[in-house]
């Protein structure tokens, strides 16, 4: 049976998109540094939840972000006021970011370092806040060490059925907007049910970006994200050593 012309194309775009976010990987492993990469429907919370992560995590993480927007910096500005380096992506029409846009990204967080006289290796963690979409983003990575979804409690419990892709592939759940839940007629319960008949493995944390709840948990998930994958890292270097 032969692809439809459509069909092929998508594989294409796919199988180059992963060859970019292979390499992408690797430029982070060589430097040592994490990649989160940041995915929702628009108004979940993200930038939010960045804001919270990067006042509580600077002081023991060096964190950058690459803010991906259809248009506009006003993400971007409001990551920036927290004192890290940001690198703002405008997509124009396209709902996602791809390797490619991430791969530049990359180029200009490094050439802002070494403008400073800093190595990129001297960071430990970066966050890419993907543009915001349930569908694409989960079908392009981006070099990400792992992925993490958001789901605003506003958006109902039958969101990870209609949208599986994304929530398929997660890693970290965040179902955010939690204090809202007195004046909602949604379960969390039913929530994590339906993802979890989707995806086993995932952790899954409720938060409030407002009231704090949850976050502390949330801070120590990232925690040990960075911390796994710098021993990865190192146990790699000396097996790579011992060959």
């Amino acid at each position: 049976m032969h692809q439809t012309f459509d069909a092929a194309l998508e594989m294409n775009l796919l199988h180059a998109n992963q060859h970019g976010a292979d390499a992408n990987r690797d430029r982070l492993n060589q430097w040592g540094i994490t990649c989160l990469n940041l995915m929702s429907s628009p108004g979940a919370g993200k930038t939010q939840l960045l804001e919270r992560t990067l006042q509580q995590l600077r002081s023991e993480l060096r964190i950058a972000v690459i803010e991906g927007d259809m248009t506009t910096q006003l993400d971007a500005d409001r990551l920036r006021q927290h004192g890290v380096p940001v690198v703002a992506i405008n997509t124009g029409r396209a709902c996602h970011l791809d390797s490619k846009m991430v791969a530049g990204g990359l180029h200009q967080f490094e050439q802002e370092q070494l403008e400073q006289e800093q190595q990129p290796s001297e960071f430990d963690l970066i966050f890419v806040e993907n543009v915001g979409n349930l569908v694409c983003p989960a079908e392009f990575e981006v070099g990400e060490h792992a992925k993490v979804a958001l789901l605003s409690l506003t958006e109902g419990e039958d969101k990870p059925l209609k949208y599986p892709i994304m929530f398929r592939e997660a890693d970290c759940l965040l179902i955010t907007k939690t204090d809202l839940a007195p004046h909602l007629d949604v379960s969390i319960d039913t929530i994590v049910a339906n993802v979890r008949q989707l995806n086993s493995r995932v952790v899954v944390i409720p938060v409030s970006a407002k009231t704090g709840e949850g976050l502390e948990t949330w801070f120590d998930w990232v925690r040990q994200t960075v911390s796994a994958q710098r021993s990865k890292a190192e146990a790699a270097e000396v097996s790579s050593q011992l060959a």
